[in-house]
């Protein structure tokens, strides 16, 4: 995996809570922590952005849709 040093400013409470978890092996190193708080926070914005793309679908459009692909997929199965 490649990374890539950043340097960023956090309050020194959250540092302070940082540090405590990392003491008790939570997480490694605070590096590691940021990591995956971030990467967290990420899979989670992917998943609303995800579930804003699918309100915008037409419910029952998307189901004719299904429903005619079906229809002609079922059409090409050979008979047994």
């Amino acid at each position: 995996m490649s990374v890539a040093k950043i340097a960023v400013s956090i309050d020194q409470r959250v540092v302070h809570r940082l540090d405590i978890l990392v003491r008790k092996g939570v997480f490694p190193s605070r590096s590691r922590a940021i990591q995956e708080a971030l990467e967290s926070r990420l899979q989670k914005l992917d998943r609303n952005r995800l579930a804003r793309e699918c309100a915008k679908l037409d419910a029952e459009y998307e189901r004719a849709m299904s429903e005619e692909g079906m229809s002609f997929e079922a059409a090409q199965w050979p008979e047994y």
